[in-house]
């Protein structure tokens, strides 16, 4: 009979397009996926306090259900935290990011080899859409950060094993590709290529997919990437630029490598050249030492700035980073400008959405279906429902946005 696993992943997508690999790596070597079975392997994540909590109870819940399963614990809190992990009930092995692929010869009882520099891993779970690593670690140690430690320094996939992955992806029928990595715009710095380089061999190669880039920091985002973008039949009109702090004292306390002025000239530089494009942005409300006045000059600084939403993180304070050392804002005064910047984000959608109403844009239709409606998202990341309509399912549709098909509802999102 053969092996059988299954996998849990917490975390951002670069973790679940490697958990995406890894379960297909095992079904190749004969492994077999099962509800109650041999393997257990947990994807972790330790971005915060509360997912590092997350990963402790989702172990403990899995021993609990299937306590003959060997269960192994792989990714960033396996990286920081290993001999506290292997005291959990139930584990018996740890991988960090680096060795992670190691898991296979592990479980196969094999040796395990010295890892790879840099491997590659995409999701396939989702027909529609597939998130492609290019590139893991980083080597911006911003004070709040433990991901630098659990992530390993900055590396990348060429420019070629990009595009070998992007044909894989298109000959199983997916119609988008968000790159991912830790540090993305930093694609290349070291084999001697650059996150520009390959989005322009993505366009001159042509495979009819829709590309979205993850996230990419500021500083990197230079004018001939939006300016490539402005002209792209590939590159969809959607940035994800994240800021965390909108005073300048802060972002300093944070080592940032920008200022705010930095970041609104690369907002206006993108509304320029494509004016209907997304834009959102990360935050992190509570940082250290982050006055009442500063925080309120940066909401005004916010409320200016023509973003399209925020992903708002509440500060969590990580062991053994330099922030977890200065002076704390006490968790109400968090909590509310959490609130705060959450409520901006609400109104900033609403008028982005509300902005487009009347337009025609093309919307990737994915697969779920609820309560007789599906959904996708436009070329700009406006998610729309529309009736459910089996043969629609992974196709692209012209949609033109009224009211009546936004999904502003927080339960719809």
């Amino acid at each position: 009979m053969n092996k059988t696993f299954s996998i849990h992943t917490l975390g951002c997508k670069l973790n679940f397009s490697e958990s995406s690999e890894i379960a297909r790596r095992l079904r190749e070597c004969g492994f077999e996926h099962a509800d109650h079975p041999d393997y257990i392997i947990v994807n972790s994540c330790a971005v915060t306090t509360v997912a590092e909590k997350k990963v402790r109870n989702l172990v403990a819940h899995l021993h609990r259900e299937t306590p003959d399963a060997q269960i192994v614990v792989v990714g960033c809190q396996a990286a920081l935290r290993a001999p506290e992990i292997l005291q959990w009930p139930g584990v018996v092995a740890t991988f960090g990011n680096e060795d992670k692929m190691n898991l296979l010869p592990f479980l196969q009882g094999q040796p395990t080899p010295a890892a790879p520099p840099f491997y590659s891993a995409f999701s396939s779970n989702d027909r529609t859409r597939s998130f492609l690593k290019i590139q893991d670690g980083c080597d911006y140690h911003c004070t709040y950060c433990t991901v630098w430690r659990a992530r390993g320094a900055s590396r990348s996939d060429t420019v070629e094993g990009v595009l070998r992955q992007l044909r894989t992806i298109a000959e199983l029928g997916i119609q988008e590709v968000v790159l991912t990595g830790v540090n993305l715009g930093d694609f290349g710095r070291r084999n001697g290529s650059s996150f520009l380089e390959l989005l322009r061999a993505v366009e001159v190669e042509d495979l009819g997919l829709r590309l979205r880039i993850s996230s990419i920091e500021p500083n990197l985002l230079t004018d001939d990437i939006i300016n490539l973008a402005a002209t792209s039949r590939t590159i969809m009109p959607h940035f994800h630029i994240p800021l965390q702090a909108a005073h300048n004292r802060v972002l300093a306390d944070m080592h940032r490598r920008y200022t705010r002025e930095l970041y609104a000239e690369k907002v206006y530089k993108v509304k320029a050249a494509l004016p209907h494009a997304c834009i959102a942005m990360d935050i992190i409300a509570g940082f250290p030492g982050e006055t009442d006045d500063e925080f309120a000059d940066g909401l005004q600084f916010l409320e200016n700035l023509p973003i399209s939403y925020c992903h708002v993180f509440t500060y969590s304070a990580r062991p053994d980073t330099p922030a977890a050392l200065m002076p704390q804002v006490p968790h109400p005064i968090k909590h509310e400008r959490t609130n705060q910047l959450i409520a901006l984000s609400d109104r900033k959608k609403k008028a982005f959405y509300h902005q487009h109403l009347g337009e025609q844009r093309p919307v990737l239709v994915e697969t779920e279906e609820k309560a007789g409606y599906m959904f996708g998202f436009t070329d700009n990341y406006i998610k729309l429902k529309l009736p459910f309509n089996a043969s629609q399912t992974n196709t692209i549709q012209q949609v033109t946005i009224v009211k009546e098909n936004l999904c502003l509802d927080p339960t719809e999102l």
